[in-house]
């Protein structure tokens, strides 16, 4: 692991410089020895990270949906040149040029990350060592190593002897309780975040070999994780368990708000959106009117979900527009008119004066 990290320390420095404007900021709060002031700097770190990884991560949601609107086609492929595997693999990279789909994007705000991590954890691996890295300073250094998060040094691991965690000032008791509640803690949120994809946020109508490699994927992650993270310090799982969990809020969020067509979590927002327009006879928000637009313009190409809210309106007496507002439908308003027409067509008995209620009406002569 050593040699991997090694590969990135070019990034040490400015990882290693980051941390410390952090550290200095939380060590006028918590104390510049505080383990509070060092997992909060990490914290930061994950933070800062992720925040400039949004583009990537805006990139990845749209290869994803891309990969799963192409898994009919390229079983067709498959399965017309199942003897053929350069044929086949000519035909997948056609495709692929054709939708403009790379299935590497999908990985790219992992593969963005990789570089930070294995230069955090080379960082706290020299902390442990006591050795100077970056801009970190013997003081820093010497700070960093005492400091506890719940009593396990940041530079600790699970499976450190009881001898180097003593060296740390710490019982390998306290070591071992902490990193394994934080390695549960980094598996769950893993597999939570992997099971709400899955069963909210994937396009039910298409049942693919894709499906089945992302449920084989949503048990393998968290265990790779609960077998690795017996050898990360405490501040390398701090800064995987903050990053799982910004992972699964900015999941959740892309769920709520921009789901997958054709989704369970699709069928859910278009039931809240067609409650917003009803209650307020408009679509408001640029978000939602982009939906709105969207469904429109697919059609007859609408899948069960955008059908059954396009019918819904219908009933409401609306519909949806190109632009993606939400009007009155023509049928209604026919209806509105025909019916304040009809009203006004109906003559009311013309009002009589005093003296012709007194006089006797003619009998009509017989004939």
């Amino acid at each position: 692991m050593d040699t991997i990290a090694g590969l990135f320390s070019f990034i040490t420095t400015p990882v290693s410089w980051i941390i410390v404007q952090f550290h200095s900021l939380y060590g006028a709060v918590f104390g510049p020895d505080s383990g509070w002031a060092w997992g909060l700097s990490i914290v930061s770190l994950v933070v800062l990270i992720r925040i400039c990884l949004i583009p990537l991560f805006v990139k990845q949601i749209k290869a994803t949906r891309g990969m799963q609107a192409l898994q009919p086609k390229m079983k067709a492929i498959q399965e017309r040149y199942k003897n053929d595997k350069q044929r086949q693999s000519e035909e997948m990279m056609k495709l692929y040029k054709e939708t403009g789909t790379n299935p590497l994007s999908s990985c790219l705000p992992i593969l963005a990350q990789s570089p930070f991590f294995f230069a955090l954890y080379h960082v706290l691996a020299n902390i442990a060592d006591g050795k100077t890295i970056g801009v970190l300073n013997q003081q820093l250094v010497d700070s960093a190593r005492e400091a506890k998060i719940f009593g396990a040094p940041i530079a600790a691991k699970f499976m450190d002897s009881s001898e180097k965690v003593a060296a740390l000032g710490a019982s390998l008791t306290d070591v071992r309780v902490v990193t394994a509640v934080m390695i549960v803690m980094m598996s769950l949120s893993q597999f939570y975040t992997q099971r709400q994809l899955m069963q909210k946020n994937v396009d039910l109508s298409v049942k693919t070999p894709f499906m089945q490699q992302q449920k084989m994927l949503m048990y393998i992650f968290p265990v790779i994780f609960a077998v690795m993270g017996i050898n990360f310090p405490v501040g390398v799982l701090v800064y995987w368990l903050t990053t799982n969990v910004w992972t699964m809020g900015q999941q959740m969020y892309v769920i709520n708000q921009n789901p997958t067509p054709g989704s369970k979590a699709q069928d859910q927002y278009l039931t809240r959106l067609l409650k917003h327009a009803t209650s307020h006879g408009e679509v408001k928000g640029r978000g939602k009117k982009k939906i709105v637009a969207a469904i429109v313009a697919k059609g007859p190409d609408r899948n069960d979900n955008e059908r059954k809210f396009i019918t819904a309106l219908s009933k409401q007496g609306l519909a949806a527009q190109a632009d993606g507002s939400v009007i009155k439908s023509v049928e209604s308003t026919a209806d509105s008119d025909a019916a304040s027409g009809g009203a006004g067509k109906r003559q009311q008995p013309k009002r009589q004066t005093k003296s012709q209620r007194q006089t006797p009406s003619k009998p009509s002569p017989k004939k």
